[in-house]
């Protein structure tokens, strides 16, 4: 009896072809009984004429709600995130349903510490500023545009998880203190990472670079807003590589408006994609990428390697890792 898999569409690039590269699909090949396709439809949600046709659905965009599975022809047993978020699944309603919910937690730490580096990078040297001047011939103004030196200076992390842990590990050579609000994490662990954790008020005010790496759920929904940039430093930059609406955007934008910080760098929004009149597109002292700052092929590839296997998996009878809900997993059928 055959396995069948969808894929949603938008993982394949302009020429049709997979984002993450041909050899990740080799994983299916590991059960002779699947049979995969992209899932046909342009699709925002799951739909439950989709969710009635496969048995498991490799997903990357679209939402996956309570409505998707609710008809009795439900016939999906697994949906595999390709990566590490999973706020666009109703994970309690999944597993009310007996479905399984995996994501990629380990293949996009390196990317995404990597990425905001990057970022940070970025903000700091002033990169667009000066790839401008050059452009429009105003060399003579780069003493006007001073960089921000790293060293001594204090990096914030909101959120230490996986992604903000290897974050503290790729900055330790550039010699910045490191502070974390999180109340999860064990101090423990920060320790010998060179972290000390405090409470988000005190990041806010005392970092020079704030980054938000944590999870959205309903505590972190609009944790960041107006209280808590008007602590920020005047000459502070503000990073947000975890999820839009972590961050009230609207009051970022009137920070951002005022020049009460010195910038920011954003991948991610309240609204994706964003809409091209979104005010934040208009300033200059904030770098936009569209979710993406991480991707690279190294990326994906491990994404969705991992992503696949978890289907591979659940198609034997095997308990798949990386299940979002531990207690989902009932056992082989």
């Amino acid at each position: 009896m055959s396995f069948k898999v969808g894929l949603t569409r938008e993982l394949r690039d302009a020429q049709g072809e997979p984002a993450f590269g041909r050899r990740a699909l080799e994983v299916l090949e590991a059960n002779p009984a699947i049979e995969w396709e992209y899932i046909p439809e342009t699709l925002r949600e799951i739909t439950p004429e989709v969710a009635a046709r496969y048995d498991g659905i490799y997903v990357n965009a679209p939402k996956v709600t309570r409505a998707s599975v609710a008809r009795e022809d439900c016939r999906v047993k697994i949906f595999a995130r390709h990566g590490v978020g999973y706020d666009s699944v109703d994970v309690p309603a999944m597993s009310e349903r007996g479905i399984l919910v995996t994501n990629t937690p380990l293949a996009v730490r390196r990317p995404v510490a990597v990425a905001t580096l990057t970022m940070l990078f970025a903000l700091t040297g002033r990169l667009f500023v000066k790839d401008r001047l050059t452009r429009a011939g105003r060399w003579a103004e780069r003493t006007s545009h001073m960089g921000v030196g790293l060293v001594g200076r204090t990096l914030g992390l909101v959120g230490a998880g996986g992604i903000g842990q290897e974050l503290l590990r790729v900055a330790q050579p550039f010699g910045m203190r490191h502070l974390v609000a999180d109340p999860y994490v064990d101090d423990g662990v920060l320790a010998p990472l060179g972290a000390r954790r405090v409470d988000l008020d005190r990041l806010m005010g005392e970092a020079d670079f704030v980054v938000v790496a944590c999870l959205l759920n309903d505590e972190t929904h609009h944790l960041i807003g107006a209280p808590q940039f008007a602590r920020m430093k005047p000459t502070a930059f503000f990073i947000n590589m975890g999820r839009g609406p972590v961050v009230d955007e609207p009051a970022l934008i009137e920070t951002l408006r005022a020049r009460r910080i010195a910038g920011a760098g954003i991948d991610v929004f309240e609204q994706e994609p964003i809409d091209p009149a979104n005010p934040l597109l208009a300033l200059d002292n904030v770098i936009v990428t569209p979710h993406a700052l991480c991707w690279t092929d190294e990326c994906f590839h491990d994404i969705a390697s991992t992503g696949l296997r978890s289907i591979v998996d659940v198609s034997l009878g095997r308990r798949p890792a990386h299940l979002v809900d531990p207690g989902a997993w009932k056992g082989a059928a």
